[in-house]
């Protein structure tokens, strides 16, 4: 179990933490400057190694009005088998006008017999900005088997300017798992043609900007074509300033290539920023 509340603001140029609390399992480290543009990069750290069955993870982020917050996590964030009860993180952000956040976890590993759901609520200013990533990874099974984890449910709801913009809502349920949702009740059999196309790792990228436009997704999609090697992608634009890009993959790294790629032209078009270097060992 964990709880945390981050609140970020601006003195002097820089952003900075207004307020922070911590319970349980979850905390942050120190926070980092990786450059000169001010923006301030904290890293989350489970101090229980992982997300058990019944655990319950609540991250409460506001980042103020010209605050830019940088937020990604030690390392990656395992899912172990969860037998009684599903594991579940619950994300609110709150971005004032002219706000940055990036939040750029590592892979989520979810492990053989794991079931987890994973609920992010943001809302932000016309004027902010909103950058996550994720990567899903399956994680070692015994018998060499992949896809053995149960189910894993991850949400986003983006509200724009006091308006629904856009529900993101993911489900992956392996062949190989059995037959029931969180609450008992029957799935549809999905073992047939489409699930993740034979791939094993999905990777997303979720983006909001009003300078998001058709002729930038465009752009991205091109940079795209030159993964296709690599990964199976697409890119949507949203019913307003911003867009969902969809990674298939059968590698991590691949996948953290392409995101990074992604959001490295958006922070230096953006934000005049290099790309990140988030290496933590």
């Amino acid at each position: 179990m964990g709880e945390l509340r981050l609140d970020i603001g601006v003195r002097n140029g820089r952003s900075l933490a207004t307020g922070q609390y911590h319970r349980g399992a979850l905390r942050v480290l120190r926070p980092h400057y990786l450059d000169e543009s001010g923006q301030v990069c904290y890293v989350t750290v489970n101090q229980g190694g992982a997300y058990l069955g019944g655990d319950l993870f609540t991250m409460d982020i506001t980042v103020a009005e010209g605050a830019r917050l940088l937020l990604t996590t030690q390392s990656a964030t395992k899912i172990y088998r969860t037998p009684k009860a599903f594991a579940e993180q619950r994300l609110r952000v709150n971005l004032g006008p002219h706000s940055t956040l990036e939040y750029v976890p590592d892979q989520l590993i979810a492990y053989r017999g794991a079931a987890y759901r994973q609920d992010a609520l943001i809302d932000m200013d016309e004027s902010a900005s909103l950058i996550m990533s994720e990567v899903i990874t399956p994680g070692w099974s015994p018998d060499g088997q992949p896809f053995r984890y149960e189910q894993l449910r991850l949400r986003n709801e983006i509200r724009y300017g006091g308006r629904l913009l856009a529900i993101d809502n993911v489900l992956l349920t392996p062949p190989s798992a059995g037959t029931a949702d969180f609450s008992g009740q029957p799935v549809a059999d999905i073992t047939g043609l489409g699930f993740m196309e034979g791939f094993s790792h999905l990777g997303s990228l979720l983006v909001v900007d009003p300078r998001v436009d058709a002729a930038l997704v465009t752009e991205l999609r091109m940079v795209l074509g030159e993964h296709e090697q690599d990964a199976l992608t697409g890119i949507s634009q949203l019913n307003g300033p911003g867009f969902v890009v969809r990674a298939l993959s059968g590698s991590t790294p691949r996948l953290n290539t392409m995101m990074s790629t992604l959001t490295a032209l958006l922070r230096e078009r953006w934000f005049g920023q290099a790309a990140l270097n988030l290496r933590k060992h």
